[in-house]
């Protein structure tokens, strides 16, 4: 198969809810020189909505894979200057925008979890219904790969990797078959792995819950990638980027990634005063305004439409102020 092209990426990449992106971020964007961070780039699809949609609006597109930032810079070469893309992960936004010369920006949108490009190139090892190398990386030029983690990590640290991130009920058995497996040979292929949790997972439990490898492979890919740290400091950082008035919106699909989405907008939506205080300083008013009741999901029409948009959850808020100085200097403390 020869490599992907621009319009391989457009036909190939449907971008989940891109109208409400749009709506949400849509009176930030219309401010002024406004500038929007798109920190999860992929193949560009959200990008290009949104040059598309705001005339005037620069878009600085980050991401880890170097593929997806070829892909979308051909994609999106149409526009100009009103695009930049940069190789990082999302938790160096400060870092990227320090670079640029940006001070703060009018938009963050983050989508996140595995993308399109990455699932669709069976070689990278992602997916679980095609043999692949147990590869799992976002940026395949550094890091530990799925096979690193699966023939070096004892088995209690295998186990609490499935469990925790995976949220596997037989995290324990899985770990223990894949240690006995390895000792006969390392592991290569996603084919093995599949056969490996398969025969760990009861029968009965196999006919609910979808694919039995789905779990473990997330539970690899994440900490392949260290996706939770990096989100758990993204999501601060981004918030930190926008100006007065610029607005955020992540999507997410998982509940461990929802999880800490959910905490870190709440943090900036709630007093900070404690609670007993008959009235609350202007200091510790909210600095952000909830802009979604919960998390949003898609409807029948978007699912019909795009169906990697089934489990995806949608969150964003506005910022009203400046974060608090006592705040500012908790994080930094953190």
């Amino acid at each position: 198969m020869g490599e992907p092209t621009a319009a391989d990426a457009s036909s190939r990449h449907t971008p989940v809810l891109l109208q409400r992106c749009l709506d949400l971020l849509g009176p930030a964007l219309t401010a002024p020189g406004a500038v929007m961070v798109d920190a999860t780039l992929g193949m560009g699809g959200h990008t290009e909505g949104v040059l598309r949609a705001f005339d005037e609006v620069r878009v600085v597109g980050i991401d880890r894979d170097p593929q997806a930032l070829a892909l979308a810079g051909e994609r999106l070469a149409p526009f100009g200057d009103r695009f930049t893309p940069v190789h990082a992960v999302y938790d160096e936004i400060p870092d990227v925008l320090d670079r640029l010369g940006l001070p703060s920006v009018q938009g963050v949108l983050m989508d996140l979890g595995v993308s399109s490009l990455q699932l669709d190139e069976t070689e990278r090892g992602f997916a679980y219904a095609h043999d692949a190398p147990l590869d799992m990386r976002m940026d395949p030029t550094r890091g530990l790969t799925a096979a690193d983690v699966l023939n070096t990590y004892d088995e209690r640290a295998l186990a609490r990797v499935l469990h925790v991130y995976g949220e596997e009920r037989f995290a324990g058995r899985i770990a223990e078959a894949v240690v006995r497996r390895r000792a006969q040979a390392p592991l290569t292929r996603t084919a093995e792995l599949v056969d490996i949790v398969r025969a760990c997972i009861p029968a009965a439990t196999r006919k609910t819950g979808g694919h039995p490898a789905k779990r473990t492979f997330q539970a690899l890919r994440i900490e392949v990638n260290g996706e939770l740290a990096a989100l758990e400091r993204a999501l601060p950082a981004a918030i930190e980027s926008l100006a007065v008035g610029g607005r955020i919106v992540v999507e997410s699909y998982q509940s461990l990634e929802d999880r800490l989405v959910k905490r870190a907008l709440a943090v900036g939506a709630t007093s900070s005063a404690p609670p007993d205080l008959p009235v609350e300083p202007a200091t510790h008013a909210p600095y952000l305004r909830l802009l979604t009741r919960g998390a949003e999901e898609a409807d029948a029409e978007e699912l019909a439409r795009n169906p990697r948009s089934q489990s995806v959850r949608l969150r964003a808020a506005e910022r009203t102020r400046p974060t608090p100085d006592h705040l500012r200097t908790a994080r930094r403390a953190a």
